[in-house]
């Protein structure tokens, strides 16, 4: 959750332009769809896995 957070702090204060989850998690979802509503691109780097939840890779910007 406190990810989450900081995800929506730094959107919401305009702090990046862009973010990097590392991340399989799907409670991520709303903080990334509020990354990108605020206008954040948002990279999903799945470290190679293949079993990561679609959820996470339809709100991502671009799968790494």
């Amino acid at each position: 959750m406190r990810v989450g957070l900081d995800i929506a702090s730094l959107a919401l204060k305009r702090l990046v332009a862009a973010i990097v989850v590392v991340s399989g998690d799907a409670g991520l979802v709303p903080a990334m769809k509020l990354a990108r509503r605020e206008g954040l691109r948002v990279f999903l780097d799945t470290l190679g896995r293949t079993s990561v939840r679609s959820e996470l890779k339809v709100h991502a910007d671009r799968v790494l």
